[in-house]
């Protein structure tokens, strides 16, 4: 009988510094080989969890330890971090923050340089790791000049220069797009059958994880275990859904399709799904939907023509791009890692200058307008909301802009008091910020957006990070915004989000505008989909798999179906 390297024997742990254990009661075996995703909401447990196995519980964070852990035949008793580090690497979710190298090269060969290892053999070592993962023509450059996927790429290697047998990834597709999620997800795969490596991969994008091979998927929620079982036999139950994580897409559409799931089915992968089983049922609920109709465009709002931008003149980052965005709109500006979305949403903002080209609001050009006059119109929040947010106090960084423009008290008073109603927080207005989750506080920067009264707010992924439940949250409040008039932009690389929220996207690949349509199109665009390295819906790929007579109208009987749901929800 096989041996656990991981085991969970009736295990909780609290924190000194928090009133009620984060983990109750856990039992669970991981054995060498195996290939295990744990998914939760958010606050669940997860990465507690991960950190007891990666050693950081109790030898950096200390609490209270009930039951017994035991790692490689040892409890922490038996052990040290050290040790325990040699047995298990972890890849956080943020590559920057594992980063010690001045040079790829250097910071793969970190700990090797900590166990004097010999020059030669170091550098023997390095280079194989780097090959590993396709990181050998970059050991001279800077881990800050990488993109996303290179990052994770970099730190997963100078984890595999000590030959770990468990490898421990954190969110690894948190800030990645799909198609760099995927390589990922490949490269993962890859490492775990050629070398015979344990992984255990912790995130919220489950169907993008799916996209290969796990043994089993464990659910935690509230610190519990609620579900230990293979995927074809988690997507049968309703586990992840009544939990608020969000399953496979396809899955989504074979439920409300009436369609019983049964494990012989194998619908853990759309790969594996027995398709004829489905066939029938899912065309009779295609034919019987309601074809999407469009709605009569409404006035041109902003328009960015020809548009050029530099930081320096050796490299063009934004080159002649061209679209329109029409009062009341909700859009998404995807595409690559590094493409440009972020500096466009500069442009817009006033924050850089474009070399050539103008931005046009209500058909005036706005070039001459300083960021002060573009505020007025045109609000911009950022990806992390502890960047933007500089009082102490809510009501203070929601007055903050008003005050800056030495509007009265009375006024400021006001407005502040009716953003934060909009936004779910005035009973919360005299609370200090400290207090707050990480969607509140996205909540407040919002917020001091609209006291400015914008008629165009630009979010930079407004749900990174966040898991199904805060996503729908967040993502419901904005389009509450966006049914009040405000025309909202979206930089995103969550393609569930494009196409379940924002009907229209433009792509940008390599500083230039490829794509400019209905975020339908786009999903069921292969040739743009790969251009962008974004990803097939999964629901158009269901339709193909199923013979569905038009595909693409399939994907908006979902979209429309899903939106009507919501609808009803929220009504009662």
């Amino acid at each position: 009988m096989r041996e656990p390297v991981i085991s969970f024997q009736d295990f909780s742990f609290q924190y000194f510094s928090q009133a009620e254990p984060t983990l109750y009661n856990i039992d669970l075996n991981i054995y060498p080989g195996e290939k295990i995703l744990i998914v939760g909401p958010s606050g669940c447990g997860k990465s507690t969890l991960a950190h007891c196995m990666n050693g950081l519980i109790p030898y950096a964070y200390k609490g209270t330890i009930t039951g017994k852990l035991i790692v490689d035949g040892k409890t922490p008793e038996e052990s040290s971090l050290f040790e325990r580090s040699r047995k298990i690497g972890t890849v956080l979710q943020d590559s920057d923050g594992q980063f010690v190298g001045l040079t790829v090269g250097e910071d793969i060969a970190f700990s090797l340089e900590n166990d004097l290892v010999p020059q030669e053999t170091m550098k023997e070592t390095v280079l194989k790791a780097a090959e590993l993962v396709d990181m050998a023509s970059h050991l001279s450059s800077s881990p800050y000049e990488l993109s996303g996927g290179q990052k994770q790429r970099t730190a997963l290697a100078g984890v595999l220069v000590d030959n770990v047998d468990v490898l421990l990834f954190d969110e690894p597709l948190a800030n990645l797009d799909p198609l760099t999620g995927k390589t990922a997800i490949d490269l993962i795969d890859r490492i775990h059958r050629e070398f015979n490596k344990t992984v255990i991969i912790i995130e919220h994008r489950m169907e993008d994880v799916l996209y290969r091979q796990v043994d089993r998927v464990v659910v935690i929620n509230d610190g519990h275990i609620v579900s230990d079982s293979t995927p074809d036999e988690l997507v049968c139950t309703e586990i992840l859904r009544s939990l608020g994580n969000r399953e496979p897409l396809y899955v989504t559409a074979l439920k409300y399709a009436g369609i019983k799931l049964v494990p012989q089915m194998h619908p853990g992968y759309l790969e594996t799904l027995d398709i004829e089983s489905i066939k029938a049922p899912l065309a009779a609920w295609h034919e019987a939907l309601p074809l999407h109709e469009e709605q009569a465009p409404q006035e041109v709002l902003l328009s960015v023509k020809n548009l050029h931008f530099s930081y320096t003149k050796k490299r063009e980052v934004l080159k002649n791009i061209s679209f329109d965005i029409r009062k009341g709109e909700l859009v998404s500006i995807v595409g690559t890692n590094g493409a440009g979305k972020s500096t466009l949403a500069k442009v817009i903002c006033g924050f850089v200058k474009e070399s050539k080209g103008s931005v046009e609001f209500r058909g005036q050009d706005i070039s001459s307008w300083t960021i002060k006059e573009r505020s007025l119109k045109i609000g911009y929040v950022m990806q992390n909301p502890n960047q933007m947010i500089s009082k102490p106090m809510i009501f203070d960084e929601v007055a903050l802009g008003l005050r800056i423009r030495k509007v009265d008290e009375d006024t400021v008073k006001a407005k502040v008091e009716e953003a934060l109603k909009i936004c779910g927080l005035y009973p919360m207005r005299n609370w200090p910020v400290s207090a707050l989750s990480f969607g509140q506080k996205k909540r407040v920067t919002i917020a001091s957006m609209l006291v400015m009264d914008p008629e165009v707010l630009i979010l930079d992924e407004p749900t990174a990070g966040q898991d199904y439940r805060h996503y729908t949250e967040i993502m419901t409040f904005l389009r509450k915004l966006n049914r009040e008039g405000i025309t909202i932009i979206m930089i995103t690389h969550d393609m569930h989000l494009m196409l379940e929220y924002t009907h229209h996207a433009i792509v940008i690949s390599g500083g230039e505008k490829i794509g400019d349509d209905t975020a339908v199109a786009v999903l069921t665009d292969e040739q743009m989909a790969e251009r962008a390295n974004l990803k097939l819906t999964s629901l158009y790929e269901l339709a193909m798999k199923a013979g569905l007579s038009d595909p693409q109208g399939f994907v908006w009987q979902f979209i429309d179906y899903e939106e009507a749901r919501r609808d009803e929800i929220q009504a009662l």
